[in-house]
């Protein structure tokens, strides 16, 4: 895997992926991600294709996947992070809690480089998640 970033001017880098995909990241966020985002990006990005692949496989009837992820980061320079909260919500009709529940497990425990990597960096790593039930 290999991707690169030109810089753009002041603190604004052109991002190119070995796909193919070009984002910009901007140090002050006025045009583009700032870096940190994007690394939480990646992690809710790696995550929910878990999850969503876990679900499909035990049939759930989901309708939609939304991953929110929080950050806490150390106050001095490096300002890495220091705790990681990934919270799930998965809406659709008659979605069963055990398999959510399994398919987020899996993910932070087996399946999710990003988090896994954060973990062995000794970031704490938490995840929930909710079921949102659409009426039939």
């Amino acid at each position: 895997m290999q991707v690169s970033a030109q810089w753009d001017g002041d603190v604004r880098f052109k991002a190119k992926t070995e796909s193919g995909f070009e984002i910009m990241m901007d140090g002050e966020q006025k045009q583009g991600a700032r870096p940190m985002e994007m690394m939480l990006l990646g992690v809710a990005g790696c995550a929910s294709y878990d999850v969503v692949g876990i679900l499909k496989k035990t049939r759930q009837d989901v309708e939609d996947v939304t991953v929110d992820v929080s950050a806490q980061r150390a106050d001095a320079v490096p300002a890495v992070f220091t705790k990681i909260h990934i919270k799930f919500t998965v809406t659709g009709r008659n979605i069963k809690e055990k398999h959510v529940a399994r398919a987020v497990q899996l993910s932070a425990d087996e399946y999710c480089s990003a988090s896994i990597m954060f973990k062995s960096a000794g970031i704490e790593v938490t995840h929930s998640y909710e079921v949102v039930e659409l009426s039939k």
